[in-house]
């Protein structure tokens, strides 16, 4: 089963650059995003975004996490709708300044959350941790955690699935409406998870310390990750779009 962060091999110029200029991309990308204010810059960030993953091809990918962000934002909508009372009214209980702030919010959320999930699609976790070491400096250890964090959650999250089922079987009912009593149900869930995460975090360490972890430097990748011409193309349009939301 694919998962959202899986990288989706490809030839493009994002899938050239290098993996630290694709992080300073998501970055500007989210830096804009929450320094703009107009609609116009918000929408065209998101459009961007999308954009980008459809030239990638993982533009399926960013449609499935839209698809699982749009309930959140809603929520965020309504909550905004409810307690900013600024503005004319415009409906029951909305008012303008309640529909503006709660839909930037929306496009916030979403705009904030895309661009990473983009940069993960089009970067082989490996290359984003000796990348980080070598051009950034990054301690290993450090761009390790990171990756193998990234790695373990579509684990987790079959892990989860498979309790889940195994409850089910048990005559545990997951699809209940009442909110009190979904909330008593993941303990069920978190207890074998926990003792599942637990037994695997310890495996991949002791895993990491017999292929020689601590010992791993700088130079021990033998693969470069220079910066090319191309990488400073992309850095002066990262620049440009902090910019414009900085403008706008």
């Amino acid at each position: 089963m694919n998962n959202v962060i899986d990288y989706v091999p490809g030839t493009t110029v994002l899938h050239r650059l290098n993996p630290v200029v694709k992080l300073v991309l998501a970055a500007a990308i989210i830096a804009a995003t929450l320094l703009a204010n107009s609609w116009f810059a918000l929408v065209g960030l998101l459009v961007l975004t999308l954009a980008l993953g459809a030239y990638a091809g993982t533009l399926s990918r960013l449609k499935g996490l839209l698809a699982m962000l749009i309930p959140v934002a809603l929520i965020m909508l309504i909550l905004q709708v409810i307690f900013v009372r600024t503005g004319e009214p415009v409906l029951v209980v909305a008012t303008t300044n309640g529909l503006a702030t709660g839909g930037r919010a929306c496009l916030r959320l979403i705009g904030i959350a895309l661009p990473l999930v983009l940069v993960l699609t089009v970067t082989r976790l490996t290359d984003l941790a000796n990348a980080c070491v070598e051009v950034l400096h990054l301690p290993y250890r450090y761009a390790f955690t990171f990756t193998t964090a990234l790695r373990f959650v579509p684990v987790f999250t079959q892990e989860m699935q498979a309790i889940m089922e195994a409850q089910t079987a048990r005559g545990v009912e997951f699809d209940t409406r009442n909110p009190f009593k979904k909330l008593s149900l993941m303990l069920p869930i978190c207890i074998p998870l926990l003792v599942t995460s637990v037994g695997k975090t310890d495996a991949a360490a002791l895993a990491a310390e017999q292929r020689g972890f601590y010992l791993r430097t700088r130079e021990s990748s033998y693969k470069r990750y220079p910066i090319t011409a191309l990488d400073f193309a992309a850095l002066a349009f990262c620049a440009m779009l902090v910019v414009l939301g900085i403008v706008m």
